[in-house]
């Protein structure tokens, strides 16, 4: 993979050395499919979001299959000072919520793509609020950045990580060690919007169907049946 698509040498040691046995030590491992992650070239990897420590874990994941994992972060942690210059080098790309510069974070992970990055996507924009856990309805902005872009999609749904720590926990629950299972599906095939604009009912429509690619892999890994309509917060 080419080094523009990663930090440099000494970041990436740097990261590895605290989050690999970080996550060894908190989890078992049950990673399923990872065979169908592609090993190079740009690729938007969508994922489910459960608990505040996903990014670390599922970016273990990705690292030890071969994807260096580049995090869309909430812009102020980029002003902290020590962490922000830390995120920023590790390629992490800050997000403005509920401003136009939001636009701006689409625009870096767009060259980043073409730079044979991955860039890992929460489409929920949080963690779900489903009583069952299940994905909720997602936002646009993977379906917008996959449909500018014409990068790969790739679905990973991931569970165990609520058990470890809970949303709005701020104490883990170390005891007894807890499973993280991951499996990767197929990817998403959005051919059917090509060269249509790409806005309201598209980016709508190809939103719910990355979020079902989601929920297809979640379900096997719960060995459970998802819900029919995914739980909409806004009509909650």
């Amino acid at each position: 993979m080419s080094r523009p698509s990663r930090p440099s040498r000494f970041w990436e040691t740097f990261a590895v050395v605290i989050v690999r046995p970080l996550s060894w030590l908190l989890v078992r491992k049950d990673w399923r499919h990872a065979e169908r992650l592609p090993r190079s070239g740009g690729v938007i990897i969508a994922t489910n979001h459960l608990s505040w420590t996903d990014p670390v874990l599922i970016s273990h994941f990705l690292y030890n299959n071969g994807r260096w994992p580049i995090i869309l972060a909430k812009a102020a942690v980029f002003r902290v000072p020590l962490l922000g210059h830390a995120v920023r080098s590790l390629l992490a790309i800050p997000v403005e919520r509920g401003s136009t510069e939001a636009a701006r974070s689409l625009e870096i992970s767009e060259r980043r793509l073409r730079d044979g990055g991955a860039i890992m996507f929460y489409p929920e924009g949080t963690c779900t609020r489903d009583p069952e856990l299940w994905p909720m309805v997602g936002k646009t902005g993977a379906s917008r950045l996959a449909l500018r872009s014409g990068a790969t999609v790739i679905p990973v749904a991931h569970w165990g990580s609520q058990e470890l720590l809970p949303y709005g926990e701020k104490r883990p629950r170390l005891f007894p060690r807890k499973t993280f299972k991951v499996s990767v599906g197929p990817p998403v095939d959005l051919s059917k919007y090509q060269g249509l604009p790409i806005a309201g009912e598209v980016l709508r429509d190809a939103t719910a169907d990355i979020m079902a690619a989601i929920t297809a892999q979640l379900a096997e890994l719960r060995g459970e049946k998802a819900p029919e309509t995914p739980f909409d917060p806004a009509h909650s």
